[in-house]
């Protein structure tokens, strides 16, 4: 009997180690760039291929600087002719904005990871996290970076910069299995491990398997997986997942591979016995302690009643619902024990205040935002469990302590944008005219994210400088949404309401007169906010108005920045928060751009994609600008 179970141990560690992947999935460790270690694989894949280089494809979407074939195999050293070919283009064409483009490398090992070489010339302002992340879109990341270059800080208008791509051979068991390549591709907006392999015509499983993934594990933006290839990437399938099967011809290449010897079927048979016996046990374990965490939960959930309530519900159905995402809590964040929490501040010193009720405070050697809340919290949770992007605010965990309720946040080292922007601060902080660019796209993309690519949408409804937060490298992160509302209805709007909350200067016309909700309504906020970030002052002295006519502010701010008049003002207390320095024509084109997202027809302004577009192209036009300005000055010495 012990000889059996003995068997059936050595037969499981053999299958696992057979299902091993080939690499373990980034994930979120391109975030933490001050850190060099090697969680996941975040410096390179590891080079445990059967061959020490190898012909290796990755993915990049074309965006204004790097949009044809000579400037894509330039910033990725990869031949321009091969890329041509692959792509069904000639060396001269240029691809439309955002096209995923397959660019074909060598890869080969470098000391203990795999990477497909190339340079960049550093401009000025720019970090590693952005170059990484920006320019190379997650093909490399900051910590590989740092590591190849030495003398980190000691970066340059003109230095070149090492960078080693995410590359990566085939393993002796994919080779095994008729993989002859592999693709890093780069993880968009909405996409899942299904929808990427079928693309490329492979079937999930072998893609999960080469990432150590499993069905439900999430991908994130910015990051890449490794899809394994039996051919050439020469053509896309870029339709829709399907929810069907895997075609036959999946089907029966992956039964050809599993039926090469009957040592796999013995193996496959007892290690899937032995693996269903240890999932029952977890998913029993599991059940028993969310029932617990629920009834828990449950229990203290009685005391919330809804900010808002749906017009005609009554008061045990909202409650019940109530109960239901509070319930939820326990399954999605991690639940802090109080006296944790309270160690972590020094038991709530003021001295680790940072602002009203929100504490700095650290768990795990790690710095984190601990924020002390009353009464309903069900709609800020239910938003953040169903987000996950580095442009907003990353919440990690929750506690429940005598009625009442802790949220804890990433923390954002730099505070709230409302410390940095405003003429009057004593600090002394200033935000040059890139960062103020930068910091615009990042809350732009943050609530196109959530617009666009969010299941419901959200839109976020209090959009204002103290809602957004800059972390180490003054990056923004979108905060505070205990006012987010799902978008219902048709064309992201749905019904009017009668409980009108927000910040005054930045609620728009049709939500202040009507009470429409839509997400045009965050397009205005956002326009108020951007005119706020580049002139430093509050909308209420732009506009010379009574600081308590809310009206006033929204309909007169749309007629104000389309007279010549109202643009010298904002230019006059722009060139006076900039200290003058700053690119004039690019400037008039953001007072364009914000007259348009508070137009007084939500129809008439743009949508969060557009802007988001739009700052792209400022943002890259402002770094040249700076470059320019540098090398000048560097010449007049």
């Amino acid at each position: 009997m012990r000889l059996f179970f003995l068997f059936i141990i050595i037969i499981t560690i053999t299958n696992l180690s057979l299902i091993k992947g080939q690499q373990p999935y980034i994930g979120l460790g391109t975030v933490a760039c001050p850190r060099r270690g090697n969680a996941k694989s975040i410096r390179g894949y590891t080079c445990n291929g059967l061959n020490h280089s190898c012909q290796a494809y990755l993915t990049f979407r074309s965006q204004p600087l790097y949009s044809s074939v000579s400037t894509i195999s330039s910033l990725l050293n990869s031949d321009p002719s091969q890329l041509a070919l692959i792509n069904s283009v000639s060396l001269n064409d240029t691809f439309e904005p955002n096209t995923l483009v397959i660019v074909p490398v060598n890869c080969s090992c470098a000391s203990e990871y795999y990477q497909s070489n190339t340079s960049y010339v550093y401009h000025n302002a720019e970090t590693y996290f952005l170059i990484a992340n920006n320019t190379f879109q997650g093909l490399t990341t900051c910590q590989a970076m740092m590591h190849q270059n030495a003398n980190l800080s000691n970066l340059y208008p003109g230095r070149q910069l090492a960078v080693p791509l995410r590359c990566a051979c085939p393993t002796k068991n994919q080779t095994l299995k008729g993989v002859r390549y592999l693709l890093s591709y780069l993880v968009d907006w909405g996409d899942s491990v299904s929808f990427i392999s079928q693309m490329f015509n492979v079937t999930t499983q072998i893609t999960l398997d080469a990432n150590s993934l499993t069905m439900s594990s999430f991908i994130y933006p910015f990051t890449t997986i490794l899809v394994p290839l039996h051919d050439k990437p020469l053509k896309l399938r870029t339709s829709s997942p399907s929810s069907q099967p895997p075609s036959s011809s999946d089907s029966s290449s992956t039964d050809k591979s599993s039926k090469k010897t009957w040592v796999y079927v013995v193996v496959g048979v007892v290690g899937a016995f032995a693996l269903i016996f240890v999932t029952c046990a977890v998913i029993f374990f599991t059940h028993t302690r969310k029932t617990k965490r629920k009834q828990e939960v449950v229990a203290v959930s009685k005391s919330f009643e809804a900010i808002e309530k749906p017009q005609g519900k009554i008061m045990e159905q909202e409650s019940g619902k109530l109960s239901e995402i509070i319930a939820s809590i326990a399954q999605s964040f991690k639940v802090y024990d109080f006296e944790e929490l309270e160690r972590a501040t020094d038991n709530f010193s003021t001295s680790c205040l940072i602002k009203g009720s929100v504490y700095r405070g650290v768990i795990n050697g790690d710095l984190a935002a601990i924020k002390k809340v009353e009464g309903d919290i069900s709609k800020e949770i239910q938003v953040l469990n169903k987000v996950n992007h580095s442009n907003v605010i990353r919440l990690s965990g929750v506690s429940f302590y005598q009625g009442q309720w802790y949220l804890v946040y990433e923390y954002a080292a730099n505070g709230a944008l409302s410390e940095w922007i405003y003429m009057d601060n004593v600090d002394g902080k200033f935000l040059s005219w890139r960062q103020r660019i930068q910091i615009a796209l990042d809350v732009a993309t943050g609530l196109d994210y959530l617009h666009s690519f969010t299941s419901p949408s959200y839109i976020h409804k209090d959009l204002k400088c103290s809602n957004i937060l800059l972390d180490s490298e003054l990056r923004a992160k979108v905060a505070n949404f205990s006012l987010a509302r799902s978008v219902e209805g048709e064309n992201g709007q749905f019904p009017m309401t009668r409980h009108i909350v927000g910040t005054r200067g930045y609620m728009a016309p049709e939500y202040l007169e009507n009470g429409v909700v839509s997400t045009k309504i965050d397009v205005y906020a956002f326009g108020v906010l951007v005119l706020e970030i580049l002139t430093g002052k509050e909308v209420a002295e732009i506009l010379n108005e009574d600081d308590n006519n809310n009206k006033g502010f929204s309909n007169a701010l749309s007629i104000i920045l389309s007279e010549e008049s109202g643009k010298e003002r904002v230019k006059e207390f722009m060139y006076a928060s900039l200290h003058g320095n700053y690119p004039s024509e690019l400037a008039t084109v953001v007072i364009g751009m914000i007259h348009n997202c508070v137009e007084k027809e939500p129809e008439n302004r743009p949508q969060m994609q557009e802007i988001v577009a739009s700052l792209s192209r400022i943002l890259n036009s402002s770094l040249n600008w700076e470059t320019s300005v540098s090398i000048s000055a560097s010449q007049s010495f």
